[in-house]
């Protein structure tokens, strides 16, 4: 019969004492734990610690508080219903009128509500879609009127971009509108759905507004332009129809510029019969620089009128590079000629490049002014040279 074992130690002893040593080793590893861990990372959120009655704690998220956005119109909403709240009560207790802070909803909503009152008395007259331009009996012009004030350094080269194409996609126009400095004039496609609103929005923001008049291109009709398209061999009395219905489309713009019109520029008795009304009716007339720009001034001298010339279109080639390769173009014509020119298309390489581009501008020695003042210089120029 085998012997049996013996043991030094109780046989009830030996697991109390293991269970003691693992409870002591648990211990000292959670204190290190708890001693030697780092500090949580901060975040965006805020944390608070509340006392309960239970005597707990709990963690609760706060979340943080976004900054202001910029006013956001849906398509089709109509200006007279946009309000914010307070935007109307902005009164101190003296009865004075309270300016909000610039940038904050209530200052785009109080400027919106200022620049809707369009058009201004005794600058109108009926027309068949609505308000056409025309000069007041005191000589008021729209070309004045609701051009961007713009006060320049003397001596300091200008450059002045007029981006055109608007109204007809809500995201461009609403980046256009958003992300442009305000001195930069946009251009609105007369069919634009709510083409009031979106001239008021881009008015508040700063900007001055043109329309664009659909001339005859080569191609036409394969190539569109658009109901009420200025045409080459139609008579008179019918573009004169169409322009009024174009310019009647709403109101607030200072001048026209044209879309497309190769062909039309070929016909100088027609042109010149549009620009002489566009001119009588005391609005600024421009050209995008594209086509036959040499042809459109024969027609403006032909009227008897002024017409301002885009030296580059910026934007020809849509690429990155080459936009700013034509903005250079334009730093250099204002170095030249102490202003200069440029039109574009609300693409987003255009709408971005342009942004890039004015950032710096004043550091190298330029000023960016609306497109009514290079006009402006232009006519006094061609004043002084007569």
């Amino acid at each position: 019969m085998p012997a049996r074992q013996t043991s030094d130690t109780p046989p009830l002893r030996n697991p109390l004492i293991a269970a003691a040593c693992l409870f002591a080793g648990a211990g000292l590893v959670f204190a290190a734990i708890v001693f030697f861990a780092p500090a949580p990372e901060t975040g965006t959120a805020a944390r608070a610690v509340l006392d309960r009655p239970t005597g707990e704690d709990e963690v609760i998220e706060v979340a943080e508080v976004p900054a202001a956005s910029p006013a956001i119109f849906a398509e089709g909403e109509e200006d007279e219903s946009f309000s914010l709240p307070g935007v109307r009560e902005t009164q101190d207790v003296l009865g004075g009128e309270v300016e909000p802070p610039p940038g904050s909803n209530a200052a785009r909503a109080l400027a919106l509500q200022r620049v809707s009152n369009v058009p201004h008395a005794g600058l109108y007259e009926d027309g068949p879609g609505g308000p056409l331009p025309i000069i007041a009996a005191d000589g008021r012009r729209p070309s004045t009127a609701y051009a961007r004030p713009f006060e320049g350094e003397p001596g300091t080269p200008v450059i002045a971009v007029i981006v055109g194409g608007l109204g007809v996609s809500e995201s461009l126009t609403q980046a256009a509108i958003d992300s442009l400095p305000p001195e930069i004039t946009l251009s609105f496609v007369p069919y634009a759905r709510d083409l009031q609103s979106w001239m008021n929005r881009a008015r508040a923001a700063g900007h001055e507004v043109m329309i664009e008049l659909p001339m005859e291109p080569f191609d036409y009709p394969n190539n569109d332009p658009g109901p009420h398209t200025l045409l080459a061999d139609a008579s008179e009395a019918e573009n004169m129809r169409r322009l009024h219905w174009l310019l009647s489309r709403s109101s607030g713009y200072f001048g026209v510029t044209n879309y497309l019109g190769a062909r039309l520029s070929g016909s100088e008795a027609a042109l010149a019969r549009i620009y002489r009304e566009a001119g009588r009716r005391g609005l600024t007339i421009f050209h995008d620089g594209a086509g036959r720009p040499g042809a459109a001034s024969a027609a403006a001298a032909r009227a008897g009128t002024t017409l301002t010339l885009a030296e580059r279109v910026i934007d020809a080639d849509p690429s990155a590079r080459a936009i700013d390769a034509r903005l250079l173009e334009l730093e250099a014509l204002a170095i030249q000629n102490g202003h200069s020119l440029g039109s574009g298309f609300a693409y987003p390489v255009t709408v971005s490049a342009l942004q890039s581009w004015a950032e710096g501008l004043e550091r190298r020695g330029y000023q960016l002014a609306p497109a009514s003042h290079v006009a402006n210089v232009r006519e006094d120029r061609a004043g002084q040279d007569t």
